[in-house]
This record gives C-alpha cells, sequence and structure tokens, in this order.
C-alpha cells in the first residue's frame, strides 16, 4: 500500500478529540445548551479546554457569567446532541425543544441535564483568544451511576461519528509505572 497525500484541512479528523459533549450556560433569562466536539483535559485539577468563539451565542453568556455546565451524552442522545449543535439558543430554547429536563448545580447557576451520564460544574479561568480556547476548572463532578447506557461518541468531523465499544483494561500493566496516589 502507498501512503497520498490528504489535504491539511483534513487532518483534524484523524485526531479528533474526546467524546461529543454539551455545554450548558445561563443568563439572566434563560438556560442554554451547546454541542461541542473540540476539547481536551489539560491536567489532573481538571483543567478542561474548549474551542468555541464569538461566533456561538453560547460562547457571549459564557463570557460574561465565567461559568459552565459539561454534560456528557450518551449514544442513546446523539440525535438530540447534533441536532441541539444546528440550531441557535438565540432563536430556540433547546432544553424544551429536545426535551432535555436542567438540574440545579451547587457552584455554578448554569443546569446539569439530568439524562446525561455525567455532568462537571465550570469556571472560566482563563480565555486564549487569538486560538478561541477558553480554559476551564472544574469545580464539581456527578455521574448517573445508575445509567444503563454508558457509551459515549465521537466525532470524525465529516457528519460521522463513532461509538465506543469494547474496553479493554491494561491497568495491571500500568500500575508499576504509576507513581503512588494516581
Amino acid at each position: 500500500m502507498a501512503m497520498t497525500e490528504l489535504a491539511l484541512e483534513k487532518t483534524f479528523m484523524l485526531i479528533e478529540p474526546g467524546p461529543v459533549i454539551l455545554v450548558t450556560t445561563t443568563d439572566k433569562h434563560k438556560n442554554n445548551i451547546m454541542t461541542i466536539t473540540w476539547h481536551m483535559v489539560m491536567d489532573f485539577t481538571p483543567r478542561i479546554a474548549l474551542t468555541t468563539g464569538a461566533w456561538n451565542h453560547s460562547f457571549h453568556t459564557l463570557m460574561n457569567t465565567k461559568e459552565c455546565v459539561i454534560a456528557i451524552p450518551t449514544v442513546d442522545l446523539a440525535e438530540k446532541v447534533v441536532g441541539i449543535g444546528t440550531c441557535s439558543g438565540k432563536e430556540v430554547n433547546k432544553f424544551e425543544k429536545f426535551e432535555l429536563t436542567p438540574l440545579p448545580a451547587k457552584s455554578v447557576k448554569a443546569p446539569l441535564i439530568a439524562e446525561c451520564l455525567a455532568c462537571i460544574e465550570c469556571k472560566v479561568i482563563d480565555y486564549v483568544e487569538p486560538l478561541g480556547m477558553v480554559i476551564l476548572k472544574a469545580e464539581r463532578a456527578w455521574i448517573d451511576r445508575d445509567r444503563k447506557e454508558r457509551r459515549t461518541f465521537h466525532a470524525n468531523g465529516d457528519g460521522t461519528f463513532v461509538v465506543d465499544g469494547e474496553t479493554l483494561n491494561f491497568r495491571n500493566l500500568m500500575e508499576e509505572k504509576l507513581p503512588d496516589g494516581v
């Protein structure tokens, strides 16, 4: 087999990050949700980076309130999550339209999403404007341990998605290498 050159603007699809997430915000008038596929965990505290910008309605609320909730949906919510990403909270109440339940958070005003596997309450600690990167610090985390569907899904960047599958457990190989307390 021979390698063929790939257009640079398509290379992000080779290393697309973690699962598709939902980010909730709230202002004085209403809650909103945005779909994000470009994010990364930066450290164990955890600090989390999201890539977004002024083109996104939720971005303005996020930057004004300096807080949000990251909600981790599972594959059974995939169609709703894609739908959330294709409309603007400026015109649509996304909680109502997609029949999602806002739950009160403890450390932020933005709501948790009851239907998601987990939620992370976050505060904005920095914004790297040239990169459109919002840096968040997690304040609290919640998980629905009784939820039967636990598979998340990942964007390929071309309108297709990959669903988590079999879990490979190599903890025994890593335990000897990890420092104490990790």
